[in-house]
């Protein structure tokens, strides 16, 4: 990710401090740094409604079946993805953490995927229903989360599954923009009955990004070899997050130390950088240390100049 470049409210950094013989001056606004999150149609995977199983999943695209698969080895290719209901509490297969009452199933084959954007056509319908209408917004870091459950169906220790956040080039193929792959594997998955959480991050988005200003696509993806093909993912609960660029707050100057409060989304790492110039170039901007935010915030602490102006700006790393 490239260095701050004031001159472009794309860098997507809205806080800056300067400090010059131990007087700290205020040079930005203040925001909460906080993720928002961006509805998704058929999160859960809740419809269409079924008593066990359909093979149609509301807002979701299957893709196209592949020239090499052969429906006659017993199953259909609009079989391979779907959704199902849990099972009552009780049942030996039921799902603990289930996010409402169904799930999506996706067959570990290659080339087997479901996605969403602007423009797919969900199952059963005829025409996209523009619905999900996020674009990529420059300034903007995003989070992918989803609940995944491996080994279904004998799966083999390996298959593999990808998360993937893309947008539709001039030709209306997906383009990746940020890819996550899941191995499956009995540490990951002890158990079919307890989806565990999938987290796939990209850095802001910058003004010259071919994907600034484009619909995010979300897409899942088994990119399983036809050695280790074979059993199936259950997927749940998709969650997209929109996260602000870091804030700093709460400057103090005190005992020749400088110290300021960090805030960004929780589970991210930002840099510190600072120049002393506030308009300097990119590379004029010199990384002073990383922070971790578990939480959300964390205090940066320097020994304070002894002469001069230094300017302090933030910049997530995820």
């Amino acid at each position: 990710m490239a260095a701050p470049d004031p001159a472009r409210p794309e860098s997507g950094r809205s806080t800056a401090w300067s400090v010059t013989l131990g007087v700290l001056v205020w040079l930005g606004g203040t925001a909460t740094g906080n993720p928002a999150a961006v509805p998704v149609p058929n999160a859960s995977f809740e419809a269409p409604v079924t008593p066990f199983v359909n093979v149609d999943i509301a807002a979701w695209e299957e893709a196209p079946q592949p020239a090499w698969f052969d429906e006659a080895a017993g199953f259909t290719w609009n079989q391979l993805t779907g959704v199902f209901k849990n099972t009552a509490p009780g049942a030996t297969d039921h799902i603990t953490n289930i996010d409402g009452n169904q799930a999506a199933w996706l067959f570990a084959r290659p080339d087997v995927a479901i996605y969403q954007d602007y423009e797919t056509i969900g199952g059963g319908a005829t025409e996209p229903s523009h619905e999900f209408a996020e674009r990529f917004e420059v300034g903007r870091a995003y989070r992918l989360t989803v609940g995944l459950i491996g080994g279904g169906g004998n799966m083999s220790e390996g298959a593999a599954i990808e998360l993937r956040l893309y947008y539709r080039g001039a030709d209306g193929q997906r383009v990746p923009v940020a890819v996550r792959s899941v191995a499956h594997s009995l540490a990951l998955f002890p158990t079919r009955t307890r989806f565990v959480d999938f987290r796939l991050s990209m850095p802001p988005v910058h003004a010259s990004d071919p994907w600034a200003g484009q619909p995010i696509g979300i897409e899942f993806r088994s990119v399983v070899s036809f050695e280790l093909e074979g059993g199936f993912w259950d997927l749940d609960h998709v969650r997209l997050e929109r996260l602000d660029p870091p804030q700093l707050s709460q400057p103090s100057v005190a005992e020749g130390q400088l110290r300021f409060l960090v805030r960004a989304a929780p589970e991210t790492r930002c840099e510190i950088l600072g120049a002393t110039d506030l308009a300097a170039a990119e590379a004029d901007w010199t990384v002073l240390g990383t922070l971790d935010l578990p939480s959300g915030e964390a205090e940066w602490v320097e020994p304070l100049q002894s002469a001069g102006k230094r300017f302090y700006r933030a910049r997530l790393l995820l």
